[in-house]
Order: C-alpha cells, then sequence, then structure tokens
C-alpha cells in the first residue's frame, strides 16, 4: 500500500491526474518488462481488495460488509481512478479491467453518477465486443493471445519449453500432471468450455441488469393508504414539533421520530412527511439534526438524505435572511459525515431554487462547500450541475417541495459569487464545466454589465484556469467588451496576455 501513496495522492490533489498518474507510473516503475505487469497487477489488486466497512440503515442494526477498496473512497476519487484505468488501459490487463468495471457496475442503486459513468466507460473501453475472443478458446497453450493481454495472461517461453522437457508439470516440484489438475478456461475450452461461455454470459445480463435498476436519487413516495396507527403517531410527533420546552425534550423527540422511521423502513420518508420537521423552530430543528446522525450510514442516499431533505432543505429554499446559527453549524457537522447526501439533497437543489440563489442561501452554501468537501468532490459536483443532461442533476427532495425547485439553473449575480468563492477554494474545473461557463458569461455579459460580482467572476475565473481559456479566448473577449465595471479593464489585460 505504501508505494502507491503517491499516486492516490495525484488522485485527490491533481488538476489532471489521468496524464499526472500516467507519468508517475512510468516513471516508477520502468524498470524491465517482465516487472511492469507485476507492479501494475498490484494497484488492481489493491482496488479489488475487500475491505471492511460498517453499513447501516434506519431498518437493521449496524453490521459488517465487505466491500472492495476502491468504494470506501470519495465518489470523485473513485471517479478519477477509473478514468485513469481508462486513459492508460494498456499498460494493465484488460481482463482485470474489466471484471473491476463490473464489480463496480454491480452496486447499480448506490453508485455516484459519475463513478458510473466513468466504470461504463473503462468497461466499454477494454470489453471485446467484435467476439473474436471466440476464436481463441479453442487455442493450445503455444499459440499466443491476440486480445493483447499475452503481456499478462501468457505462458512464459522459459515455462513453455521446460513443460516440453519434462513430464512433470512444474519440473522443480515433484507434481505430475495426474496429481494436479490445471484448468485454463480462457486457454483452452476442453470440458470446461461450455461452462466459461455460460459465466460470460451470466456476467453480461447481470450487468446488464443492474444497469436497469431504479436510481435511488429523488425517490418517489408510494401512494398508499397509511396505516392509521403510524399515522397518528406521527400526527402526534407534529404536535410535539410545534411545542419547543427544552433540549431534552427534543432530543426525546428526535428519538421517538428515528424509531417510527426505522419501524417504517419503506415508508420513513412519507412517515417524515407527515411530521412536517420543517416548521419545527430553528433551535428545536438544530437539536433533531445533531440527534438524527448516526455515524457511518450506509446508504448516503436513504436515510441521511431523508433527514436534510424533510428539516434543512425547506427551511433553506424559503430563506431570504440570514440563516441561524445554531442550525447551520448542526447542518455542517451533519453534512460533514454525509457528504453525498449534502450534494444531492441540499447543495443541487438549493442551486437550483426557482428564484435561484440569493445571498443568504449563497452563504450557507459557501460555507458547507469550504467545510465539508473535499476540492475533487466539488469539481465532480460542479461538472454535474452544468452538464446538460437533466439526469445529471438528479437531486432528493419531498413531493411538497418539488414546486420549489427547477430542473434548469437560474443564474443571478449570487450564482456568479458562489461559483467566485469555489473557485477561491483551491478547486480546479474540468476542461467541459469551464466550457460551459465560458457560454454562460458570454450568454449574461449584457444583462450584468454593470455587476461587479459578475466582473469578479470573470476575473477569478481567468486567474484560476486560465489555461483552459485560451481556445475561449475570442468569445470570452467579446463577452468582457459588453461589461462596464471597475475590473473590466484588468479582466481585458488578462485575457490580452493568454
Amino acid at each position: 500500500m505504501e508505494c502507491w501513496i503517491p499516486l492516490m495522492e495525484i488522485f485527490l490533489n491533481s488538476p489532471c491526474p489521468e496524464t499526472e498518474a500516467s507519468l508517475w507510473l512510468r516513471k516508477s516503475f520502468n524498470h524491465s518488462s517482465n516487472s511492469a505487469p507485476i507492479s501494475t497487477t498490484s494497484f488492481l489488486s489493491l482496488l479489488a481488495k475487500p475491505s471492511d466497512t460498517i453499513l447501516s440503515d434506519p431498518s437493521s442494526p449496524p453490521e459488517g460488509k465487505r466491500v472492495m477498496w476502491i468504494k470506501t473512497l470519495p465518489s470523485a476519487v473513485q471517479a478519477r481512478i477509473l478514468s485513469f484505468l481508462a486513459y492508460d488501459n494498456q499498460r494493465f490487463c484488460k481482463k482485470d479491467l474489466c471484471k473491476l468495471a463490473r464489480k463496480m457496475l454491480s452496486d447499480g442503486k448506490g453508485l455516484d453518477f459519475w463513478v458510473k459513468k466513468t466504470a461504463q466507460q473503462l468497461l466499454d473501453i477494454v470489453s471485446i465486443s467484435n467476439y473474436q475472443w471466440l476464436s481463441h478458446l479453442n487455442s493450445n497453450l503455444g499459440s499466443e493471445d491476440e486480445n493483447g493481454d499475452d503481456e499478462f495472461l501468457s505462458v512464459p517461453d522459459w515455462l513453455r519449453d521446460a513443460a516440453k522437457d519434462s513430464e512433470s508439470l512444474l519440473p522443480w516440484l515433484p507434481i505430475s500432471p495426474d496429481e494436479f489438475s490445471l484448468k485454463l478456461p480462457f486457454l483452452s475450452c476442453g470440458d470446461d468450455g461450455d461452462d466459461f461461455l455460460n459465466e460470460v454470459e451470466e456476467d453480461k445480463q447481470e450487468n446488464l441488469d443492474e444497469m436497469m435498476v431504479e436510481d435511488p436519487v429523488n425517490p418517489k413516495i408510494i401512494d398508499e393508504p397509511m396505516d392509521p396507527e403510524v399515522e397518528n403517531r406521527a400526527k402526534s410527533l407534529k404536535a410535539r414539533l410545534l411545542d419547543f420546552v427544552s433540549t431534552s425534550k427534543a432530543v426525546e423527540l428526535a428519538k421517538d421520530i428515528r424509531q417510527l422511521c426505522v419501524e417504517r423502513r419503506k415508508d420513513s420518508l412519507a412517515v417524515m412527511a407527515l411530521i412536517e420537521p420543517w416548521n419545527a423552530e430553528d433551535e428545536t430543528a438544530a437539536v433533531l439534526v445533531s440527534h438524527l446522525l448516526v455515524g457511518s450510514e450506509g446508504d448516503e442516499l436513504g436515510w441521511p438524505s431523508y433527514v436534510l431533505c424533510s428539516i434543512v432543505l425547506p427551511k433553506l429554499l424559503l430563506l431570504n435572511q440570514p440563516a441561524s446559527g445554531v442550525l447551520v453549524a448542526a447542518t455542517i457537522e451533519y453534512c460533514k459525515a454525509h457528504q453525498r447526501a449534502a450534494e444531492y439533497a441540499l447543495l443541487f437543489p438549493l442551486i437550483l431554487r426557482n428564484e435561484g440563489l440569493n445571498n443568504p442561501v449563497c452563504d450557507v452554501i459557501t460555507r458547507i462547500v469550504k467545510e465539508c468537501l473535499h476540492p475533487a468532490h466539488v469539481s465532480a459536483f460542479l461538472q454535474k450541475l452544468l452538464w446538460e443532461d437533466i439526469n445529471a442533476r438528479k437531486f432528493i427532495c419531498l413531493p411538497c417541495h418539488q414546486c420549489l425547485i427547477s430542473d434548469k439553473i437560474v443564474w443571478t449575480e449570487s450564482l456568479f459569487n458562489l461559483l467566485q468563492s469555489i473557485l477561491n477554494h483551491n478547486v480546479h474545473l474540468t476542461e467541459d464545466s469551464v466550457e460551459q461557463l465560458i457560454h454562460r458569461v458570454y450568454e449574461f455579459s449584457d444583462r450584468y454589465s454593470k455587476s461587479l460580482k459578475f466582473g469578479n467572476f470573470i476575473l477569478c475565473l481567468i486567474s484560476k484556469d486560465a489555461p483552459l481559456l485560451k481556445p475561449h479566448k475570442v468569445l470570452l473577449t467579446e463577452a468582457v467588451e459588453n461589461t462596464n465595471t471597475l475590473v473590466t479593464k484588468s479582466i481585458l489585460a488578462k485575457l490580452s496576455s493568454l
């Protein structure tokens, strides 16, 4: 593991992890043709290594579960690693890459959008789609592997020669072929050929089935009659919400809410809708959020998201003045523990407000981004936000609040101010994110021609991501010439030096 720490630091911090990781790998393991396969294979083995993680949900007590080590990393880092493997796939065994990508896609329900996208891209690159591999099932040990994996899978020449001169399977061990049965389905069809073909078809079908699983983001509340007893308990909890007596009573209330949701696991979001916890005073809401924080939840898009979207999100969607300090503090602590839930249950819906961002909401989002999320996570989030595909902007909220959220970004001065704050937080944008922002700058240059916030954002963008702006220099210059602010001349001067 220690030898791969520099590579993992590249995936965490580099603005261009694919090329930088490829250079590092070439420099570190450019010893001999025989050592490279061992080194790259060990990296894939590390990623696929089973690791213990504690997963829990409202319906069951915590229990240990074995997952691949790569799945213990943040989603943004997983996507970067998979993107690198696709970029530099020739240095790795394609069979192992294919196996890793399939295992990642098998977790279709809880998989992040960009992790799924990069895993599918990797699978498309390394998979053999023209069925030429069928011709190799009847080949013998002396044939070469035309799939490009002979460097990793073929028998070395010296071992093949030794096998010809000896009846024993391994000359240096007292083992005869009768005592040890070697089965290589990828080299010889034999009796196992049919089993191998069936296994391939089963893996293919499983992959297709997982891709068809419904995305858990933006879950739908099933419109079925609620049990009368559960409904009465929910109404009782709703009445207690509006009567804040003491912190101890609020803590007890949080415990009762969670207990009811645990009992009604499938209907937990509908139960929260009946309780209407967003109507509680900020002090009560802060206590609820703090005491509904339960360590490391298994499904970030489950209970942790329900807590945020039913208690915090409705309050922030209607926020027109500075948010309560006690509520923001509790929200920050919760988001630190549940970053993916914060992304889908707070950041996406808040930025997609029908009325657009205002200053109070912008301040809250800025704090969440700076204090809770890694820069690589923020970069991936912005990429999904600016992506024109509506499926990339899915979010979680209650149906009664859906009317407050749009499926398109409303561009306001506060949003440009938020983007400037994010860039100042050492976040490196991807090339397609920069391209989308340039088009928005050109589109709104007339509307915000006298806006200093708009001008400061452009100046910050040029300072932080100048190399990515060169292809858009003409368009950006034309947009800036439409503005008339204190920073217009400074922006034009920086553009001329690109």
